[in-house]
């Protein structure tokens, strides 16, 4: 189902930013103006060998601990899903882009529980060249996540300018 078709049914407030094209999250949180912190991006895994596919929603500046997603899911073997897996599985979407919602697309989700602390959640739509801002708590109601601890946090001085705004 078409991202902004399932928000518009689901009445979910959202605004869109359009953008010059961007390649990842952090990029993403720069050209916004906003902190790395703030950006959520989304990774594919897969676990038990390939049979079940979750994705994983964490800040821009962390990595995904791929023990502690293990542990979440009862100690399966979990790996990353290469761009050609993402894109068979998001074909709305420009090729290597993933928006959080995994609900959508049949997956489970898991949301580091770092983003819990930020009202808005900031995302990549479905191109490199559109974010998305909605609240945090209408996310968790759309999704349903398992909220946890899954991301390795980095040290990565986070950019401290804000959307115009957005603030």
């Amino acid at each position: 189902m078409k991202l902004y078709k399932l928000l518009d049914e689901r009445k979910i407030p959202y605004k869109l930013y359009p953008h010059s094209e961007v390649h990842d999250a952090q990029h993403l949180a720069e050209v916004l103006r906003i902190p790395g912190r703030n950006v959520a991006k989304t990774v594919m895994l897969y676990a038990d060998r390939g049979y079940v596919c979750v994705l994983v929603v964490l800040p821009a500046t962390a990595r995904v601990d791929l023990e502690l997603v293990s542990k979440c899911l009862g100690g399966a073997e979990v790996r990353l899903a290469t761009q050609a897996e993402i894109a068979a599985h998001c074909p709305e979407c420009e090729y290597g882009v993933l928006p959080p919602c995994g609900s959508s697309l049949g997956m489970k989700t898991i949301v580091d529980q770092s983003l819990a602390q930020h009202e808005d959640l900031f995302f990549q739509g479905c191109s490199r060249q559109e974010a998305i801002r909605m609240k945090y708590n209408d996310f968790i109601s759309l999704e349903r996540p398992l909220v946890t601890s899954i991301a390795q946090h980095t040290t990565v001085a986070d950019n401290v300018r804000y959307v115009h705004g957005a603030s």
